[in-house]
């Protein structure tokens, strides 16, 4: 392994035996089983990744896709099936917080069994307990069995137990959102430092901005096979075609992911929804803001994908006086417009824009349904010019705009036209609060009397 590598995953497969009752599993632990009497599910599937050295990669994909399942196996709690985990540095693991713990033991007990469970001696815990109990934050329950402890102060303890012994790889697994607000606050402050101090990140995350914010790369499973690997904004696009089972795969490229049939299908949409985009406009460049002036604020390389039952003919953003633009004044009230075909009947179309940041987090956004705007049904053939009108309120800066037609077909959702980035607006503005947005606040000072 390179020197410069903190974990190393090689050709990883596992597969898990599903019995049909807890006697056969037994029996067959007991080599008297005659025949198979289980079923194989392949939780990850030939997966090879590395992670360098002060690295943070966030590991994405919809559930069942073995992003627990390889934590677990780079932490030692599983055994693979085939291939091989090399890992350089003291890991400590945000899995199953509390494993381990002894529920008749007090909190200050369990901080040292834990502790040398993971592999600390009894000097090196009693250095990091102060650290600790200042970070639990449970005052005297402390000294209390741990089975009398509420649900939040077992996984507050079981956090700080773990963040605390200064690792140096930390594996993340959902683990950031437990406790109040503020106990979370402080957890992503934690994050932050490990960050700050150069330590190896391997972080698994429903949540998007959360990749988007702390990750330097991205890697993408789905039933354990792995899609991809490069930045968060790149893998979060394409896992959102995932989950609306329309991931293309690139030509001459994912032959190996043609085994699997969702994503074969999701190829076959992503061939149809070309086709249909062609006969809709007649030529890509048909599509966009409809101003040359404008040529600039769009997109060349932007992702789009859909089903074909619609495609987004235009899309541009005009100022309060109505003239097309691409920057807009903080303040001011603007509108996001989109035309739209349809090529197939929609019983509810739902029309809906949002807001990026240049690191890809969703900032802002809305749609018609949730607006109440259109809730009707369409025909094929019928166009439709939608607009979203309100005030700018973002900070300024560089920002960029998607566009998308959705709704649901026998109560599945499912994508018609979506445009990821498709034109770049820039917020222009004298006075930049903290965050993302203006309050607008107006501030008194008095003189006490």
């Amino acid at each position: 392994m390179d020197k410069d590598t903190a974990i190393e995953v090689k050709n990883l497969t596992k597969v898990y035996r599903l019995y049909d009752k807890p006697m056969d599993r037994l029996k067959d632990s007991l080599g008297l089983m005659r025949k198979k009497k289980y079923k194989e599910h392949l939780a990850l599937n030939n997966v090879t990744l590395s992670v360098k050295k002060g690295e943070t990669v966030g590991i994405i994909g919809t559930n069942g896709s073995g992003k627990s399942t390889i934590l677990k196996i780079i932490t030692g709690v599983l055994s693979p099936t085939e291939g091989e985990v090399n890992v350089d540095g003291h890991i400590s693991a945000l899995l199953e917080l509390g494993a381990g713990f002894n529920m008749e033991y007090n909190g200050i007990d369990n901080i040292y069994l834990n502790g040398m469970m993971i592999g600390f001696s009894e000097e090196e815990i009693t250095k990091r307990l102060d650290a600790i109990l200042e970070f639990a934050d449970i005052g005297d329950y402390v000294y209390q069995p741990v089975k009398t402890y509420s649900s939040g102060m077992f996984v507050r303890l079981a956090f700080a137990v773990a963040i605390n012994i200064d690792p140096e790889i930390l594996i993340v697994d959902e683990a950031l959102s437990v406790g109040d607000v503020f106990f979370q606050a402080k957890c992503y402050h934690k994050f932050e430092e490990f960050k700050k101090q150069g330590k190896t990140i391997l972080f698994v995350s429903h949540d998007l901005s959360s990749i988007s914010k702390y990750c330097d790369r991205a890697v993408l499973l789905n039933q354990g096979i792995l899609l991809g690997e490069g930045t968060p904004k790149k893998m979060i696009d394409i896992y959102k075609q995932v989950l609306v089972g329309q991931y293309p795969l690139p030509k001459g490229e994912g032959e190996n992911l043609l085994d699997d049939e969702d994503i074969r299908n999701a190829a076959a949409k992503a061939s149809d929804k070309a086709d249909a985009k062609v006969e809709a406009s007649g030529d890509k460049s048909a599509v966009g803001s409809g101003n040359a002036a404008d040529t600039a604020s769009e997109n060349p390389d932007l992702l789009e994908y859909g089903d074909g039952a619609a495609t987004i003919t235009e899309y541009y953003v005009t100022d309060e006086k109505g003239t097309r633009t691409n920057s807009i004044i903080k303040g001011s009230e603007f509108t996001v417009h989109m035309r739209v075909k349809f090529l197939k009947d929609v019983a509810a179309p739902i029309f809906a824009f949002t807001f990026k940041n240049i690191m890809g987090i969703e900032i802002t956004g809305t749609n018609s349904m949730v607006e109440k705007a259109f809730l009707e049904p369409v025909k094929a053939g019928d166009e439709k010019d939608i607009s979203f009108t309100q005030k700018m309120t973002l900070q300024g800066g560089e920002y960029l705009l998607s566009f998308g037609v959705t709704g649901f077909e026998q109560n599945d959702f499912t994508v018609y036209h979506r445009l990821y980035d498709a034109l770049n607006v820039t917020v222009v503005s004298d006075k930049n609060t903290v965050g993302y947005y203006d309050m607008n606040t107006k501030c008194t000072v008095v003189d006490v009397k």
